[in-house]
This record gives structure tokens, sequence and C-alpha cells, in this order.
């Protein structure tokens, strides 16, 4: 049997030919890549809440008297990586009057009267809102806590019990009446 040699080779040609078409049609074919881009934010957030929205005091003349309830405090936060810290302050819009009667002229009893002391934070026993800081007026505050931030709390909250007293042994002529303020309670994130 005699092979013809051109014959071969167009064979093999063809066979070839055969192969890289079934090749071509039966091989991945890519797209281009196209992309996205994504952009995520997660505000700063910083809030206190207080119950109750209301303390009242059965004053004692010459003496001490314990406010209703304590006021319940929750600060919740979440921060970005440069803040350090997280405090909250009780103040008074002034010192020589955190509660007054209204009258003309008014009475008042003086922020050095009325004591707050929160036990799971600063002050752990009743201290006078005779302080001045951040965000109160001068000598009509009190630092409550100061909370260090770091990687394991940037988002995080805490409770605490802010408890009230009038202490009326420097005023012991303070006519009967009903007095009223405001207290403020504000947290800041340094």
């Amino acid at each position: 049997m005699t092979f013809n040699k051109t014959r071969i080779f167009g064979a093999l040609f063809a066979i070839g030919f055969l192969v890289a078409s079934l090749s071509a049609y039966g091989a991945p074919l890519n797209s281009n890549t196209a992309s996205v881009s994504l952009s995520a934010t997660l505000a700063e957030s910083l809030t206190v809440a207080a119950t109750p929205s209301s303390v009242s005091f059965t004053l004692v003349s010459g003496g001490t008297a314990n406010g209703s309830a304590p006021v319940a405090v929750t600060t919740a936060w979440v921060l970005n990586r440069n803040r350090t810290s997280v405090s909250l302050v009780g103040y008074f819009s002034s010192a020589t009057a955190a509660l007054t009667d209204g009258g003309s002229p008014a009475i008042t009893i003086p922020t050095s009267e009325v004591l707050g002391r929160v036990t799971t934070g600063t002050p752990t026993t009743y201290t006078a809102f005779t302080g001045s800081p951040a965000l109160a007026p001068a000598g009509a505050g009190l630092g409550l806590f100061t909370q260090t931030i770091t990687d394991t709390n940037r988002a995080a909250n805490r409770s605490d019990n802010l408890d009230l007293q009038i202490n009326l042994t420097a005023q012991p002529q303070l006519p009967a009446g009903t007095y009223t303020g405001t207290l403020s309670i504000q947290a800041q994130a340094l």
C-alpha cells in the first residue's frame, strides 16, 4: 500500500484546521472588566437621654432634701478614630440662680446649694454644681463622667444614675414657696 504524501499532508492539514476550529469555539471568551466604586458613610453621633424629665424636692428649711428619684442618664456614641474621650456634664444657666421662685425680685437657690453624684462616674459623693467644666457657664456645672475612647468602644453607650440633693444649711431663712429651675445634661466628645 502506497501512501501519497500529498494526500497525507492534506489530511493532516484538514485535521489540524478542524482541531483548531473546534478549540476556538470551545475555549472561554472573556469580556472587559467593569468597575463599580463603593462608598459607605457611618455618621458620628453623640446623644444623651435622661429620665425622669422632672425631679421634685420637699425642701427642709436649713437642711438637706433628696430628689424624688435618681435621673437615669444614657449616653450613646458612634465616634470617628480621632476621638479620645466622652464627657458628660450637668449644668444650670446661672451660678446664682439654679432655682428661682419667679417673683420680683426673685428669690433664688444658687448652684452651690444643689448637689449631685454619679456613683458610676465622677463625683461619687454629693458635690455642688459650682464647677466650670466644658459646656457649662462659669461656676454653674458639674462633670459627671469622662470615658476614655479606644478602638474597643468607638460605638458604645453607658447608663448612669444622677442623684440630686438641695442643701439649704447656708440659707436657713429661705421663704416658703415653689422654686423651679432647669438642669441641663450634655455630652462632649474630644
